[in-house]
């Protein structure tokens, strides 16, 4: 059977290994940090993602800091925490985010810094346009679209950005080869549309009458807003230049197209070869570390064609996309599929193992089986041989009471000593019996029958006298729970509590803990040495319980010796008597513990109205457990959350905290003293009694709030309570 089970762990293992060797070994996670969000970023965010579909061990992680240096430096610094394998960051400006990007390539994650320049060398690839480049150039064909002449306004990119620097480096450079070109003014913006606009608005104000040829922006979003800026101010409208040359309904392509920009100059974003580069660099392929990307002039004589194939490539990646989303539609299928074949497997494996088990276990049943019949029948042997030991000292003690039961001493004696007599005549016969069954073993009589019917039929020969009656026990009285398993002890106790207490009984801790829950004693004096379940395992699940745990437990029990006592309290008993034992202390014991649960406490510190002469309630400390403290305080709450409710019941917070209505009884009779309802309409006297105090609300309104069903029944309760009437009570 051992080796069967190897045999399934190795078949389960390695269906777990294939499952496992299905997936990809290496998944790459790159973080890819924007310094700002706009058309141009999504247009690149977008290819990143197209790229992303061609490498399925590829997450892409984006962030965007909307041209906050602050932001992307926490930005980067939260990327490389999540542990990134590689990180693509455009710098919002030269010199500021270089301590973030120097903080993750010291920790070993590859850097490529992409679209703008830092003054870090600590990166392992640089991927961009030519910005000097794209400036000069975009001068050279203003110079040449002026005819040499002309007045000029530069609206600058993002102060500090490396893009702004260079474009704005190569345009004056080239405009400073042509004379008769003038630079009226470089206005400083940020990349946007609205700080070009309110940038240009505020020179024109300043600058009234003054007449411009040209607007260059550093990007179309640039132009345009200077555009708007002109169009408000009623000045000639000169031409507007920008960079970016975007396809799309608002790109710069479609602008030149409209005649709203005489020239753009496309930045290409080509985020599918930024992607490829990443890979190539976490897979360790060759590649370049300083990749220059091509641009090209928009005109209007090349803007057509420029965004009908922007266009088709748009549309093919848009197919691409609806092709990927299907494709990973039924790659979900599939692999959902494998995991049930998988679990199948796995469960035809078990269902092996459980037969084979179940297979094992009546085998294994039998040699039990066979072993017990053997120590049986050891056990028979030196039950024999003790048997023969006993018989004369069992002879002694039996002869004397039969000859004292049938002297007139006895015929006098009272009920409760014919009682006693009893017992002890019961018990000697049923000795006995014991020792002849096991003596008549030894000629083939089985020791299941000897333990259970046979001995069971042991009878007395002559009845000794009728059992005292039992005084008729008072409803009001504490109850008290015997637990013994032994049915003479029971009857020995009962002598003693009867008529003072009502009694439960139960002949074992099991049953003694279902009783327990279901009528909630008083207290429980029980045996330690039982069956099914021992004293201290009962005691321990009655301290445990919600329902129990406030009752006390005398533990009654011929173990006297000081571990053992140790051992009693510690599974939570609230006292611990050694037989034999006087009825006295037992009775003091009993009355002690019920008299110190039989204290009041004041739960909603509730005091009389002023100029009263009632007593407040007083508030008594009393010893408790944590789980009675929490069941006090899970009372309060229920009643608290239901007090406006004029139907509440006892039967509905019983319903409530999971318990009887007798369990809920007992339990707060037994904590506090006081019944449920009692208490019920004491936190509503005590939230009334509040309400006068603090707010406006007329007596009748504070009646319903507080749950009475009528403001006069409400009156009568406060005046039995606090000694006055509501609305005196608000007067004083």
């Amino acid at each position: 059977m051992r080796k069967f089970y190897q045999f399934a762990f190795i078949i389960l293992m390695s269906l777990i290994l294939l499952a496992s060797c299905s997936q990809d070994s290496k998944k790459y996670r790159i973080g890819v940090s924007q310094c700002s969000d706009d058309i141009w970023r999504d247009k690149q965010n977008s290819e990143l993602q197209i790229g992303a579909y061609f490498h399925d061990n590829v997450e892409l992680r984006f962030a965007a800091a909307f041209d906050s240096d602050e932001r992307q430096i926490q930005q980067i610094d939260s990327l490389v925490g999540t542990g990134i394998d590689l990180l693509i960051v455009a710098p919002n400006q030269v010199s500021t985010i270089s301590p973030a990007i120097d903080r993750a390539y010291d920790k070993g994650i590859p850097v490529i810094v992409f679209e703008r320049k830092t003054n870090t060398k600590k990166y392992t690839a640089y991927m961009g346009a030519d910005n000097y480049e794209m400036g000069h150039l975009m001068g050279e064909y203003i110079a040449t679209r002026l005819h040499e002449r002309g007045r000029i306004i530069e609206v600058m990119g993002l102060k500090g950005s490396s893009p702004a620097i260079e474009r704005h480096n190569g345009f004056r450079e080239a405009i400073a080869q042509h004379p008769g070109i003038q630079v009226v003014a470089t206005l400083q913006g940020d990349w946007t549309e609205p700080t070009a606009y309110n940038t240009v608005k505020q020179w024109l104000d300043k600058n009234k009458g003054e007449k411009i040829d040209l607007v260059f922006g550093m990007n179309d979003r640039t132009a345009m807003g200077a555009r708007k800026a002109f169009e408000e101010a009623g000045s000639v409208m000169p031409l507007f230049c920008g960079i970016d040359g975007l396809p799309g309904e608002n790109g710069g392509i479609r602008l030149v197209l409209d005649s709203l920009l005489d020239a753009s100059y496309i930045y290409p974003t080509h985020g599918d070869q930024l992607l490829q580069l990443a890979v190539d660099i976490l897979e360790g392929n060759p590649y370049e570390k300083e990749t220059k990307l091509m641009s090209a002039l928009v005109t209007q004589d090349n803007a057509r064609v420029l965004l009908m194939e922007s266009e088709e490539i748009m549309r093919q990646s848009h197919n691409l996309e609806q092709l990927h989303e299907k494709a990973s539609q039924y790659l979900d299928q599939l692999g959902n599929q494998r995991t049930l074949i998988f679990v199948a497997l796995a469960a035809i494996l078990l269902l092996l193992a459980l037969l084979a088990g179940i297979y094992m276990y009546y085998l294994q049943r039998a040699r039990i089986q066979d072993e017990r019949m053997l120590m049986e029948r050891e056990q028979l042997d030196f039950y024999t041989q003790v048997s023969h030991e006993l018989r004369t000292p069992l002879t002694l003690i039996q002869g004397p009471l039969d000859q004292l039961l049938r002297t007139n001493d006895f015929r006098g004696a009272s009920d409760n000593a014919r009682e006693l007599f009893s017992i002890v005549r019961r018990n000697t016969q049923h000795l006995t019996g014991l020792i002849n069954k096991m003596l008549d073993a030894q000629v083939g009589t089985p020791i299941q029958e000897m333990t259970s019917a046979q001995v069971d039929a042991i009878t007395v020969s002559q009845p000794i006298a009728n059992p005292a009656a039992v005084p008729e026990q008072d409803e009001d009285a504490p109850t008290v729970l015997i637990v013994d398993d032994n049915a003479d002890i029971r009857t020995y106790l009962r002598s003693i509590l009867q008529g003072q207490y009502r009694l439960l009984e139960a002949e074992d801790g099991k049953r003694g803990l279902e009783l327990a829950r279901e009528q909630v004693p008083d207290l429980i004096v029980s045996d330690v040495m039982m069956p099914v379940m021992n004293g201290l395992e009962f005691c321990q699940q009655v301290k445990k319980d919600d329902i129990s745990s406030h009752i006390p437990v005398i533990l009654l029990t011929a173990r006297a010796l000081e571990k053992h006592q140790i051992e009693g309290y510690e599974s939570g008993a609230d006292a611990y008597i050694t037989k034999p034992f006087s009825p006295e202390l037992l009775l003091a014991r009993i009355g002690n513990l019920l008299h110190s649960r039989h204290q009041l406490k004041d739960l909603w510190g509730m005091k009389p109205a002023t100029g009263t002469s009632a007593t407040p309630s007083q508030d008594i400390a009393v010893a408790s457990t944590p789980i009675e403290d929490a069941f006090i305080s899970r009372f309060k709450e229920v009643v608290v959350e239901r007090l406006s409710d004029s139907n509440l019941s006892v039967e509905d917070l019983a319903a409530v905290m999971g318990l009887s209505r007798v369990q809920l009884y007992r339990k707060v009779k037994a904590l506090t003293g006081s019944k449920p309802v009692d208490l019920l309409r004491k936190a509503r006297l005590a939230q009334a009694q509040k309400l006068l105090q603090e707010t406006a609300l007329s007596v009748s309104e504070i009646a319903y709030q507080v749950g009475f069903a009528s403001p006069s029944y409400f009156t009568k309760c406060y005046k039995d309570e606090f000694g006055t009437v509501p609305g005196e009570a608000r007067k004083s």
